[in-house]
């Protein structure tokens, strides 16, 4: 495995704790607020989570497709680094 997926795969892996901190955030405002945006917030975080794990699964199960391009590796490093950071905004606006 090269070493951008492999930088793709640990992104992947901090991206999933961010969504898991966020989900339990988000589930103890909806049973106290029960509103439909914290709901939003809720699925958004499930089809993220689910996305993410997705990616963890291909990155290890799939490599010839990710290892004939490094373009696509490259692009692939760049787009989990992208929401690694618009996460990590959203977990610290959550947080605080």
């Amino acid at each position: 495995m090269g070493t951008q997926i492999v930088a793709a795969s640990a992104l992947s892996g901090v991206n999933i704790v961010f969504l898991a901190a966020l989900t339990v955030v988000w589930v103890r405002n909806y049973r106290t607020f029960r509103t439909s945006l914290v709901l939003g917030l809720i699925a958004f975080a499930v089809v993220m989570l689910v996305e993410n794990a997705f990616a963890l699964y291909f990155f290890f199960t799939m490599q010839s497709l990710y290892s004939g391009d490094p373009h696509v590796q490259q692009a692939v490093l760049i787009l989990r680094g992208l929401q690694l950071v618009a996460l990590a905004f959203l977990t610290y606006v959550t947080m605080r």
